[in-house]
Parts: C-alpha cells; sequence; structure tokens
C-alpha cells in the first residue's frame, strides 16, 4: 500500500488517528451537555439539542476546534471539563511500534492537528505521545484548519518538507481533500477513528490500524 522509498516525511493528525476518536465524541455528544446541563439547572435532552446545533454550525472553522472558543461561549472551563474523562483518552493500536519504525527507518515524523493548545496538552500527558514525533503544528498557529488551503501555504512556509515525497495521514476526508489539493503526493485515511462506531471509508485508501503499514527496517 505504502512505497517507503518514495517518502522522506510522514505527516499525521492525532485524534482519530494516532488517537481513539471515542474520546471526543464522548465528551461533546454526552459528558458536556451532562455537566452543563448539571452547572445551570437544565434538562440534559434540551442541552444536548442546543449544544449539538451549536457546534455543528462552526465545524470545519478554527472556532469548532477552539477550546477557548467554546470556553467563552459556554461559560465553562472545557479543559478541566476534558479532565474529568481523560482515562478515555486512548492510544490507537500499534501506534507506538509505527512511530518507533518511523524513526528507525530516517523519516521525519509531524503531528499536524487541528486540536487546541489546551487539548494537546492534556492528551499529552496522558499519553506522552509527543515523545515519538520529529516536530508538533496545531492548526491553531496559522489562524486556519487543516480544511482550509491558507493552512498548507503556511505550514510549507515554515517548515521545508517535499509534498510529492509527503505522506499524510487523517481520519476526516475534507481536511484529505485540502491536502490533495495542496499537493500532498501520498494520502491515506482511517476506516474506523472511533473505536465504538463502525465506519468504511471509499474515497481515499484506508487502514484499520498502523500494523498493514509498518516501515521496513534495514
Amino acid at each position: 500500500m505504502i512505497d517507503w522509498s518514495a517518502i522522506d516525511t510522514v505527516m499525521l493528525d492525532m485524534d482519530g488517528t494516532l488517537l481513539d476518536l471515542h474520546f471526543d465524541n464522548y465528551f461533546w455528544r454526552q459528558h458536556l451537555p451532562e455537566r452543563y446541563a448539571e452547572i445551570h439547572g437544565q434538562p440534559f435532552d434540551s442541552v444536548r439539542s442546543r449544544l449539538e446545533a451549536q457546534i455543528a454550525a462552526e465545524q470545519g472553522r478554527l472556532q469548532w476546534y477552539c477550546l477557548e472558543f467554546w470556553s467563552k461561549t459556554l461559560d465553562l472551563d472545557i479543559r478541566a471539563l476534558k479532565q474529568e474523562i481523560q482515562h478515555k483518552i486512548q492510544v490507537r493500536p500499534h501506534v507506538e511500534e509505527f512511530l518507533t519504525r518511523l524513526r528507525q527507518a530516517g523519516k521525519q515524523a509531524i503531528l499536524v492537528t487541528n486540536a487546541h493548545p489546551q487539548s494537546m496538552s492534556l492528551k499529552f500527558e496522558v499519553t506522552s505521545l509527543d515523545q515519538w514525533l520529529d516536530l508538533i503544528i496545531s492548526s491553531h498557529e496559522f489562524d486556519h484548519p487543516k480544511e482550509a488551503q491558507q493552512f498548507w501555504h503556511a505550514l510549507a512556509e515554515r517548515e521545508a518538507f517535499e509534498p510529492a515525497r509527503t505522506l499524510f495521514i487523517d481520519d476526516t476526508l475534507r481536511v484529505l481533500d485540502s491536502a490533495r489539493d495542496f499537493g500532498i503526493g501520498h494520502l491515506l485515511a482511517i476506516h474506523q477513528p472511533d473505536s465504538q462506531i463502525s465506519r468504511r471509508v471509499d474515497e481515499y485508501p484506508a487502514i484499520e490500524h498502523f500494523s498493514e503499514i509498518m516501515p521496513p527496517v534495514a
């Protein structure tokens, strides 16, 4: 599936790619409305419906991923609420071995995520995922999400990489579309980013787990 001789740089999404998306889905769909309802003394069902509509309205924009935006909008400490369920933060199968093999094979491993720095810091505290990465990039540094071409141009201006010799792995199809339009040469999706929700991808080559694409090590 992957011709590793044609790849120098591997760019990796975080949530749904390296980490199980179940944590994020559970937080936004269940834990946040539950805690909001408790704190504000409102019915859970109506709170969940209202929050789902508010969140959906920002999808694809940088605010959708911004913990500071949601903390201010909802008058809640979103990072603190996430910390209440941090036991649900899980590294996806074979990720640590895959990142180790990338380093052994001389490939550069770059985290390229829409996650807010507050979210990243919590997840790094729990998983120590950052120790296997050569570089960490959050789209919040560039004021544009990965869905936007402005993100990729800003990234290319700051970091030296050859798009044609770059592999980008992400679970979000609209992000893969944007990377394709920019000229990233090798694209790979994740079939089931949330371990609790079945999904299959047909639009791009996709894997269940990283064990399917381990780079060879001499």
